[in-house]
């Protein structure tokens, strides 16, 4: 183990003493159980649980209210590391998905195992840039978050295509139970590298506080309609494949991976544009090509036929996840209109749960909206909502020629 992280040259980046070599592989292996996870999820609760699209908006609200709570349980535990937090959420994670390979698959307990994987979840995503930047060396900072953040994605690609091989050569019937338990399995291995991560650094006091200021008021904003566009995507996409199209685990695993490789690499080219277009024409750029993104995702299947329709979506959901990478921009302006870096992590860490409060309740509304009206309305809001982030975007003033 030791030769591998020499070879990665990570000593380069993290200083010695730390405890990075477990964390990182705890980070990597949580990775690859999530794939295999979110790779299945939808599937599992269309064909298996049977969830409906109202169902569906109902479990998706319970898998984001850990992350309204979290703000309210770091307050709670702040005795406590962050390390020792990270320990808690692996434990967390794998009684979630403990659940999944254990209980009946209804309704109730699945949402139940889903908010509490999620519940996990939230707080190891509290703490994990905390940690990072607390063993990197001092001037490798963003070096370290991007080993961490690489180290995270290359086991989530592994994740997606296992299912993508499996569930399309391997099988004839669809083993969920046994991925749920494989990937329960590996969450037990990252809990038993996380045990020996040593160390007591203070959690971040940004993510324990709300922070209000009138000067951000248009960032707030910006938060909330990015919350709304994410989560009808992110939800009732993958889900419209599924119960519309027929989309199959390995199909819908390989969109993901193909997305995943998507912004991989498109990340650094959409922020060469931020920095050289500047965040306020990105900002209303990004949403304007969003409503033609909604608008063939809720209407291709009136245009073409399925089997065209059904590709048309999939590429939109690629699209849709590259242009989401334009959010950067928003937390550049913030950068611009901070007196600090400390109010800066508290602006960006109150944003972050302001979206959280919208994506609960656009889940349920958007589940009952499919449901009662059809997908083409849902789609039609998702539209509407880009045109008011583009329109509220327009009127951000110009800090600087730079970003004008």
């Amino acid at each position: 183990m030791n030769n591998i992280f020499k070879n990665l040259k990570f000593k380069n980046i993290f200083a010695e003493g730390t405890c990075y070599k477990p964390f990182l592989l705890s980070v990597l292996i949580t990775g690859l159980s999530y794939g295999l996870y979110k790779g299945m999820l939808d599937n599992f609760l269309a064909e298996v649980v049977n969830m409906g699209e109202m169902g569906r908006g109902v479990t998706e609200f319970f898998r984001e209210l850990p992350g309204i709570l979290l703000i309210f349980v770091l307050a709670m535990f702040y005795m406590l590391s962050a390390e020792t937090l990270y320990k808690v959420g692996a434990v967390i994670m794998l009684v979630g998905m403990a659940m999944h390979a254990a209980l009946p698959p209804t309704k109730v307990l699945a949402t139940l195992a889903i908010c509490t994987y999620s519940f996990g979840e939230h707080i190891q995503i509290g703490m994990k840039n905390t940690m990072t930047l607390k063993y990197s060396q001092p001037d490798k900072s963003g070096a370290a978050l991007g080993a961490q953040n690489a180290a995270s994605q290359i086991g989530t690609l592994v994740g997606y295509l296992v299912i993508v091989f499996a569930f399309s050569s391997i099988f004839e019937a669809r083993p969920y139970t046994m991925f749920f338990a494989i990937a329960a399995a590996l969450a037990g291995v990252s809990a038993v590298f996380s045990s020996r991560i040593k160390g007591k650094n203070e959690t971040d006091k940004n993510k324990r506080r709300f922070y209000f200021n009138k000067k951000f008021t248009k960032y707030y904003m910006l938060e909330m309609f990015y919350g709304a566009r994410k989560q009808v995507f992110f939800t009732f996409g993958p889900y419209l494949l599924i119960l519309f199209y027929g989309a199959s685990a390995s199909s819908i695993s390989l969109l993901f991976a193909i997305s995943a490789v998507a912004c991989f690499f498109a990340s650094p080219i959409v922020g060469r544009i931020i920095d050289k277009l500047g965040y306020k024409t990105v900002l209303v750029a990004d949403t304007l090509i969003l409503v033609i993104v909604c608008f063939f995702y809720g209407f291709a299947h009136h245009i073409f036929p399925k089997n065209v329709a059904y590709i048309v979506c999939c590429v939109n959901y690629i699209l849709d996840s590259v242009i989401s990478l334009a959010s950067m921009a928003s937390n550049i302006y913030v950068r611009d209109l901070a007196e600090n870096e400390d109010e800066v992590k508290a602006t960006i860490s109150t944003g972050v749960s302001i979206n959280h409060v919208i994506t609960i309740f656009i889940a349920l509304f958007g589940g009952w909206l499919w449901k009662t009206l059809g997908i083409e309305l849902l789609f039609i809001v998702s539209a509407i909502l880009g045109i008011c982030n583009s329109a509220y975007a327009a009127t951000i003033k110009n800090r600087n020629k730079k970003n004008g």
